[in-house]
């Protein structure tokens, strides 16, 4: 009987260690007695009675990742794609979760490749790669709605990649590439339509500049003319009168005179005929009284 005794302890502090139980912090464990869920027990040290309590479930609370696989879908214009997400979610309710659904993880992936399905065939191939925002939206709030009866918050939803088929891809990159060469050929004619017209502003430019320069070459070149008669004109009066004031003082001079207007007469009248705006001296070289007055009546002109 003595010999009994130690194994009765042995076995009474087996047990005594088997019931206490210490569950850290983000964690729970769900404790059934006698087959019939019994409590959640929550961070900290708990006490299972051996052989009537036990734990059936340990279960993280944090939020945790579900990859989805890649997975077929038709969209609306009947384009096969593979599409995989990935699935943001945490357990709030454990015993919900446990109680609710036999296995949670596959029941999500299921739920979340339906609804990915569903979603795609309401989409263009072209609104699924433009829309991703929004089908991520909508995925969120329809699983979300789906898994409040199993304890879990679905808290995001992103589509990871949408792979259209070989012979898609192919068609999407000629035309990838054909409406690059559009644009390329319309900047190259907007390019060489801007050249001409630039070039045909340049000329046009050019003819103003040339006409407006050959304007002001033309009138400096009448005003250096007029200035240059006027110049003439005053001349041609301060000679005829320090000429006629050189007659007056030597009368002896007139004969002088005589000859050297009979020499060069007609010279004279030929250039005085040829000026603007000039006069012509109608006197006889014969007469100095006559060309004295002339040469006066030259002098008051040049003088007024």
């Amino acid at each position: 009987m003595e010999a009994l005794i130690p194994v009765v302890l042995a076995l009474l502090a087996g047990l005594g260690i088997g019931s206490v139980k210490v569950t850290s912090s983000s964690r729970s464990r769900l404790v059934e007695r006698l087959g019939k869920y019994n409590r959640e027990l929550k961070p900290g040290l708990s006490l299972v009675l051996p052989g009537v309590e036990k734990v059936v479930s340990h279960e993280s609370l944090k939020e945790r990742v579900l990859d989805i696989p890649p997975q077929q879908c038709i969209t609306r214009d009947n384009v096969s794609i593979e599409v995989d997400a990935v699935v943001y979610w945490q357990l709030l309710e454990h015993a919900r979760a446990f109680y609710a659904v036999d296995n949670l993880q596959a029941a999500m992936v299921n739920l979340v490749l339906t609804q990915i399905r569903a979603e795609m065939g309401k989409l263009d191939l072209d609104q699924t790669f433009t829309t991703r925002q929004e089908v991520n939206d909508v995925l969120l709030r329809e699983l979300d709605q789906a898994t409040d009866p199993w304890g879990v918050k679905v808290t995001r939803v992103e589509l990871r990649d949408i792979q259209p088929s070989k012979g898609v891809q192919q068609a999407m990159e000629q035309q990838m590439t054909a409406e690059r060469e559009k644009r390329a050929s319309i900047l190259r004619s907007e390019g060489e339509r801007e050249s001409q017209v630039n070039a045909a502003r340049g000329r046009a430019e050019a003819l103003v500049l040339d006409a407006k320069a050959k304007q002001e070459a033309l009138l400096l070149e009448a005003e250096a003319q007029s200035k240059q008669q006027a110049l003439l004109a005053k001349a041609r009066a301060e000679a005829a009168k320090e000429l006629a004031a050189a007659i007056e003082a030597h009368p002896a001079a007139a004969e002088s005179l005589r000859l050297l207007l009979a020499r060069d007469w007609m010279a004279m009248g030929q250039e005085m005929a040829r000026a603007q705006g000039g006069s012509v001296l109608m006197v006889d070289p014969q007469s100095p009284a006559s060309l004295l007055t002339a040469l006066k009546g030259l002098q008051e002109k040049g003088g007024s």
